[in-house]
């Protein structure tokens, strides 16, 4: 027979309810972290030159990653910016004017817990062609 507790409630099941708890406090714990890094940003600013490459990728989670090449004097090597496009509407700006100099303006999230949510830290939130 199962030993009880002074209030008459077996062992096993109230160790069973504290280890629910448990997981139920650290999956709110992840939850809360996952939405600060995603709503509170590092660094935000701008940079031009000309989007290379850009793509959608990821098996499960779909993202918009991109590379955009930053040329300091011309017939230098050019300084490769990754970033990231979670907006469709911004991805589809961004198809739009591949092959023109840009300037993207982006976001920096840091401690970001999964490549779900995009392979850099860099969120690009707005794009626009630049004469």
């Amino acid at each position: 027979m199962a030993s009880t507790l002074p209030n008459g409630a077996p062992r096993a099941k109230n160790w069973f309810l504290w280890f629910v708890g448990f997981v139920v406090l650290l999956g709110g714990l992840f939850i809360a972290y996952t939405y600060m890094v995603l709503s509170w940003n590092y660094s935000a600013g701008e940079r031009a030159g000309y989007v290379q490459k850009f793509s959608q990728k990821g098996w499960l989670c779909k993202t918009w990653e991109g590379e955009l090449a930053i040329v300091a004097i011309p017939g230098s090597m050019p300084e490769i910016f990754n970033f990231t496009v979670r907006d469709d509407k911004v991805a589809a700006e961004i198809n739009a004017v591949m092959g023109k100099r840009v300037a993207l303006s982006y976001e920096q999230h840091v401690g970001i817990p999964s490549t779900c949510f995009g392979e850099t830290s860099y969120y690009v939130n707005k794009i626009h062609a630049v004469e």
